[in-house]
């Protein structure tokens, strides 16, 4: 499904226009401008899935970061920009097919935090399981001479009939969260926020996944994007997901910045060039 039809990023006289306009007032930050223009890269037309693909500093993650305020993509927290930023965006034009039912931007602290979040929740939990110890051994070897109340003696009762861990569970009376490693639960985060007919702008999702995690990655996509009605514009350039079938790539290491083929793009050769030149490695195995 294609909800958002195409952008217009800011051409150089609009941007100049803008500054031009804005020196008047005095602004001193001019970010965005004179990023893209230097790239020629002006219009994004969308399909289902868009990556828009380039090295440190190419501006990928700035244009997705333009894309979702003008189009008011939901945030887990409020985005840092400066006046140029705002009057940048409000001078970008776009147009709709129709409006999804969600639109969101997911970068790659919000995975951090999740991540983090997890790990916070668990070591919670392990710290009440650690107090349950003590209370399963105390209760369980507990002589009958010293059981004083009948709470007590259901306790210990409980504690000699349950093993260890169902003694714990039935205790802490929370489900602990599954720390699996930081690629699945990376996973599990997009798993969870990402919805039916919604347009999501993913910034970097492959961050703290291995290449096997990234390749399911990419196969959630697809299938969130062919079934449930989804679309999404993706910064990145990971290899696993820009492989992704009959997904349109922007390339901004290009003058001008243009459509390419996944295996056209300068890291995916460097990859390719490498393995190449290690192939009887590979078919020593």
């Amino acid at each position: 499904m294609i909800y958002l039809r195409d952008f217009k990023l800011l051409d150089e006289e609009e941007e100049n226009n803008l500054m031009f306009g804005e020196r008047r007032t005095y602004v001193k930050n001019g970010y965005p401008c004179h990023i893209f223009p230097e790239r020629g890269f002006e219009k994004i037309e969308f399909d289902t899935i868009t990556f828009i693909y380039g090295g440190n500093g190419s501006g990928k993650s700035t244009a997705l970061n333009i894309i979702a305020e003008a189009i008011n993509a939901r945030r887990e927290r409020e985005y840092g920009t400066c006046e140029m930023f705002i009057n940048y965006v409000a001078n970008c034009k776009y147009e709709f097919n129709k409006r999804p039912w969600e639109i969101k931007i997911i970068s790659s602290d919000d995975i951090f935090e999740y991540l983090f979040n997890v790990r916070r929740v668990n070591y919670g939990i392990y710290g009440k399981r650690e107090e349950m110890f003590e209370e399963y051994f105390d209760k369980k070897y507990k002589s009958a001479d010293s059981i004083k109340t009948y709470e007590e003696l259901v306790n210990a009762v409980d504690a000699k009939k349950m093993s260890l861990s169902k003694f714990v569970k039935s205790r802490v009376g929370v489900t602990e969260m599954p720390e699996q490693s930081n690629g699945e639960s990376a996973l599990m985060y997009f798993a969870s926020v990402i919805k039916e007919n919604g347009l999501y702008i993913l910034d970097e999702p492959e961050n703290s996944m291995s290449a096997s995690t990234q390749i399911k990655l990419a196969h959630f996509l697809e299938d969130s994007a062919r079934f449930f009605n989804c679309q999404f514009i993706i910064a990145t350039h990971s290899p696993f997901l820009l492989n992704i079938k009959d997904a349109k790539i922007y390339d901004l290491d290009s003058y001008p910045a243009r459509v390419k083929k996944w295996s056209d793009l300068e890291n995916v050769r460097v990859y390719y060039e490498f393995f190449k030149e290690n192939a009887k490695d590979f078919a020593e195995k």
